[in-house]
């Protein structure tokens, strides 16, 4: 009876057993040479690191924006990011990670690994393992005080602080310290700890405005990632700071599905768009951006790009695909503005061309972020 009744469990289990070693899904393996890569990439003695991450839908698709900052005598880099369900919904208080509206995730853990350390409850391709479900741009940044990192570290623990307090109207929003998609986002929780934690007083964070009570808000006055990284990256500018990017790329081959989203996708199956800032081609499909705002943020970081990182879909380890030399910020926006001017005119008069420019791709294979051609190479070098 006994052998029986383990002939029937391990048959109700082997399924699940079978889903959890899956590589690219929650709970399995993860690249054996994580250490190693990781290890190489930290060989450059940059600060702290950007991570903005891709968009998962078709339109409207402005994705996410984390920070890492690095430490290097507690030998770790540590990712704040912002909870997207600690907005004190119901619906998210069973089965999502609440505790905190900024978490604090070790940076490979947030790119790379299938097991939370924050919590069982954290979300998986959001909180961590995110390059199975999006590509991840990361603008690396050389020269920053500590005195800063550690400013933003305590901002984002009082940011916390606010949130288990329950308190309302700060210094950095008005309202229900709560996370809110468009009112109290990712965007400007960053946004707000270098402005007022790090004294970044010129940079601009906005607040969305709320109508006579409603949920109506003015989408034109929210912070969007893609457009906080820009802003950022000019103020690193005028401090003089180094900035080069890396992208990690999107590992094409999960089928996870996260059981507590309605529509059951797997993650090879999203979307894997470059995150847009809030113009025109927001509402664009994939592949479709034509508007100087897009172009240029896609055009800079190309020309700031040093690495494109990806999991090889044979050996299932992480490789430095691609490398190039990063252009100095001052020549890389030049030549970022100038292509973006040219190529959104010529878009506009519905002209056959080949684009001024190369970008970040916004193809779900990304094959196209480094071009090791002459005439690539000499487009880069102006």
């Amino acid at each position: 009876m006994r052998s029986v009744l383990w002939f029937v469990a391990m048959v109700l289990l082997l399924p699940r057993l079978a889903l959890a070693s899956e590589f690219g899904s929650k709970g399995g393996p993860e690249p054996a040479n994580l250490d190693q890569i990781a290890s190489r990439l930290r060989e450059d003695p940059y600060d702290l690191e950007l991570l903005i991450s891709f968009g998962t839908s078709k339109g409207g698709s402005a994705g996410h924006i984390a920070l890492a900052l690095r430490d290097d005598a507690a030998g770790e880099e540590r990712v704040y990011s912002a909870n997207f369900y600690a907005d004190r919904d119901p619906a998210h208080a069973g089965g999502r990670y609440t505790t905190d509206l900024m978490i604090a995730i070790p940076k490979q853990e947030y790119l790379f690994k299938t097991v939370s350390t924050v919590a069982d409850t954290a979300s998986f391709g959001l909180d961590f393992g995110e390059i199975y479900k999006r590509s991840v741009i990361g603008v690396r940044v050389y020269g920053v005080p500590a005195a800063d990192k550690a400013a933003l570290a305590a901002y984002f623990r009082r940011i916390n602080d606010d949130y288990h307090q329950q308190r309302s109207n700060t210094e950095y929003h008005h309202g229900p310290i709560r996370y809110d998609y468009l009112r109290l986002n990712c965007a400007k929780t960053i946004g707000a700890a270098f402005k007022y934690g790090a004294g970044y007083r010129d940079l601009a964070v906005t607040g969305a405005t709320l109508f006579s009570g409603q949920r109506m808000v003015a989408a034109a006055t929210a912070n969007i990632p893609t457009e906080m990284a820009m802003k950022l990256i000019r103020e690193w500018g005028q401090r003089n700071y180094g900035m080069d990017v890396v992208l990690y790329k999107k590992y094409r081959g999960s089928t996870y599905v996260d059981p507590q989203e309605e529509e059951k996708i797997a993650f090879k199956d999203l979307p894997d768009r470059f995150p847009s800032v809030l113009s025109l081609d927001f509402r664009r499909e994939a592949g479709a951006y034509q508007d100087y705002d897009n172009l240029l943020a896609m055009y800079l970081l190309f020309n700031l790009g040093k690495y494109s990182v990806r999991v090889n879909e044979q050996t299932l380890l992480l490789e430095i695909e691609k490398s190039k030399d990063p252009m100095p910020y001052a020549g890389a926006l030049r030549a970022a503005e100038r292509d973006a001017r040219a190529d959104s005119e010529k878009f506009r008069r519905h002209s056959e061309f080949r684009p001024s420019g190369e970008g970040i791709s916004e193809a779900p294979d990304n094959t196209h972020l480094y071009y090791f051609t002459e005439e690539a190479a000499g487009q880069v070098a102006r």
